[in-house]
């Protein structure tokens, strides 16, 4: 890892009594964030961009559950400033060096009485947006905040248009996103993306979630929202001992929607790299036994139908040996899938395989052929029986020289099974304090072994991936294994909307590349998109793994769109986005890291459309040999022909400019190589 400072600055002024409205301005400017507190003593902040007010007065504080509100009261008692200006490399990511240029103030408010209590609210302003926090210093009378709820507000200063997902629900995170005004959202999932009427473009979120419960966003009325702490069955929502601080609350401001994605805010709230050398971890490509239980040709629990046998293993280990994956993941392996797994999990063994199933012949196979097999740890939603077995678990894998793993908390929001601290079992949310702590726990038992992680049905993503590089994807979305059995299926707003919301927050395991196009049930509607949609997937949808999850023999059907997969880099030194519009279409060129070639993805909605690809990013005086996977003339993502798909080649430079048409639920891909 290289890390270049090239400015640091900092100042620090100290005042006795109260302080007047402190504002701070980002790098360049055009944001300007005011902190204070106002007549009732209520601390707050307001943010504008160019002058014109983007947050308006939004308050500040905490509610205890054994103690007296954080609310009113303060004064500010202490004043610090700071700036920094580095660059620092990512181990893997959408761009290889990361610019973190941001103003600071921190301003600690004490209330006004006898025995005041401080509380810190550190704030720091970029040029793409804010970052602010609470820290709780060691003091007298105060040693544990058992927090009822954060007061912590965002009152938007215009209604506007917002993406969002319901937060509260049973699915987790697994729902399809509804367009609505800011005005009519009621308690969503962050990140949350609007588009300002007369103004920019906002994304909510947080960053570095650890040990504290996940931010939901309740609107209180208007356009004035809250933020709502994932709930806890033990009372407090969240026990922190003093000194501690809180996840950063991020807003992502932008003029367009392609500045909310090229942002990396949340990263750099983030502390760096704890792990060191990474190298281990490679970003890779993957199939699986995985597509064939969802399409209900096998089955995870054991018996005649069967998936995760030795012979099928093997079957998979040499399609991916022959065609250039890195991975094969196996799920239904280990005792613990027979009877009722969901939500459930008590009988997961995460040592013991079935007997049909022999993992150490199969790891030894895989390892003949220059293939990893990828471990899978589905729990159930029970973390008092993962967590009894995660070392050995792990360290079983290790010896088998299995580096990565998915695992998986199949249980409906709410029904996750914790210890209840005497023996018996309670009920926690996915996004709770508790399965926060859980995560990082697991993430860091993996490091010890030298195992990358991707969870499914997680916590959100908040940017730990830069200090924890081997948490490298997770699902927390809807994603691609709807198509093979929901109604309605993933529609072709999806991807275009999530590019904007889930994945602001970091990389998605999608899992793309289903050629056939083809779902469970033959007499429900197909998937709605094209086959050339289907790769553009792998430039748009970001993640250093991504899986091909197809049946080996509908991926061999298609050799033309396999050949692009095998091309295809999952790592990147540069990112743009080149067009699009939230929830319609959205175009993105990506740079591979170990080459000079750039790949270009676009994907659209159900409505056909053709777009302008000017190649200005491309290296001036250099000709690209360009490989085209487009649309069919007559192609219908929509209609009966998805598949149609044409292949072209073409030298182009930087500069030029090439239309493209793009099908309902249709997509392209573009690879260029220079010559």
């Amino acid at each position: 890892m290289r890390l270049t400072t090239l400015l640091t600055v900092g100042t620090a002024l100290w005042t006795a009594t109260a302080a007047q409205a402190e504002t701070i301005a980002s790098p360049d400017g055009r944001i300007v964030v005011t902190l204070d507190a106002d007549g009732e003593g209520i601390p707050f902040y307001e943010v504008a961009l160019d002058g014109e007010p983007v947050v308006a007065k939004s308050q500040l504080g905490f509610n205890f559950t054994d103690a007296d509100p954080m609310r009113r009261n303060f004064e500010i008692v202490g004043e610090v400033r700071n700036s920094a200006d580095t660059v620092w490399e990512q181990p893997w990511g959408e761009r290889q060096f990361v610019t973190d240029r941001h103003n600071e103030l921190a301003l600690t408010f004490a209330e006004k009485d006898d025995t005041p209590r401080r509380i810190i609210v550190r704030l720091r302003v970029f040029d793409d947006g804010i970052g602010f926090r609470y820290e709780f210093p060691e003091q007298p009378h105060f040693e544990t905040a058992n927090i009822a709820e954060e007061l912590t507000e965002f009152n938007f200063a215009s209604d506007g248009t917002a993406w969002w997902i319901p937060a509260g629900d049973w699915n987790r995170y697994e729902y399809l996103y509804s367009e609505t005004p800011a005005s009519a959202v009621s308690t969503a999932h962050t990140p949350i993306t609007f588009r300002l009427e007369g103004g920019p473009y906002v994304s909510l979120h947080e960053a570095a979630l650890v040990d504290y419960s996940g931010m939901w966003l309740r609107r209180m009325s208007d356009t004035r929202f809250r933020a709502q702490l994932a709930p806890s069955p033990r009372g407090p929502k969240v026990v922190r001992e003093a000194p501690f601080h809180t996840p950063w609350r991020s807003i992502r401001i932008a003029d367009d929607p392609a500045g909310l994605y090229e942002s990396d805010l949340e990263l750099n709230l983030n502390e760096p790299n704890a792990l060191g050398d990474v190298s281990w971890f490679t970003p890779h490509k993957y199939i699986g036994i995985w597509w064939e239980m969802h399409l209900d040709k096998s089955s995870w629990a054991s018996g005649e139908r069967h998936g995760a046998t030795t012979a099928n293993a093997k079957r998979h280990i040499d399609f991916a040996a022959a065609n250039g994956f890195r991975g094969v993941l196996i799920e239904g392996w280990n005792v613990g899938w027979d009877g009722n797994w969901f939500g459930n999990g008590r009988e997961f063994d995460f040592t013991k395989a079935y007997p049909d199933f022999d993992i150490v012949e199969v790891a030894r196979y895989a390892d003949e052929k220059g293939v990893k097999i990828i471990g899978h740890h589905e729990t159930g939603g029970n973390i008092k029986n993962y967590e009894r077995q995660l070392e050995a678990a792990m360290a079983f894998y290790e010896g088998l020289g299995i580096d990565a793993v998915k695992t998986g908390y199949v249980a409906d929001a709410g029904g996750v099974i914790a210890d209840n601290d005497s023996g018996g079992e309670t009920f926690v949310w996915h996004d709770g304090q508790e399965m926060v702590n859980h995560h990082l726990r697991v993430v860091k038992e993996a490091a010890e072994h030298q195992i990358a992680v991707n969870p499914h049905e997680p916590v959100k993503d908040t940017g730990l991936r830069r200090t924890y590089p081997n948490w490298v994807s997770r699902e927390g979305a809807r994603g691609a294994e709807y198509d093979a059995w929901a109604v309605p299926k993933n529609q072709p707003d999806h991807v275009p909307t999530m590019i904007w919301t889930r994945l602001l927050s970091g990389p998605m395991d999608y899992t793309s590349g289903v050629f056939s196009l083809e779902g469970r049930d033959a007499s429900a509607p197909d998937i709605p998109s094209t086959l050339a949609r289907q790769l553009a997937f792998y430039i748009v949808i970001y993640s250093p793994i991504q899986m091909a999850a197809d049946l080996p023999e509908n991926l061999a059907a298609r050799p033309r769109a396999l050949d692009f997969v095998k091309r295809v880099p999952v790592d990147w030194s540069e990112t743009k986005v080149l067009d699009g519009e939230i929830g319609r279409y959205a175009v993105m060129a990506r740079k591979d890291r170990k080459s000079q070639n750039w790949y270009v993805g676009g994907v659209t909605d159900e409505e056909a459309r053709t777009v302008s690809v000017d190649l200005d990013f491309l290296e001036i005086g250099r000709s690209y040999r360009a490989t085209i996977w487009r649309d069919g003339a007559d192609a219908d993502g929509l209609g009966s022909n998805r598949h149609a798909m044409d292949v072209e080649t073409s030298t182009l430079r930087a500069g030029d400019s090439i239309d493209l048409r793009i099908a309902r639920a249709g997509g392209f891909a573009m690879e260029l190589v220079p010559e």
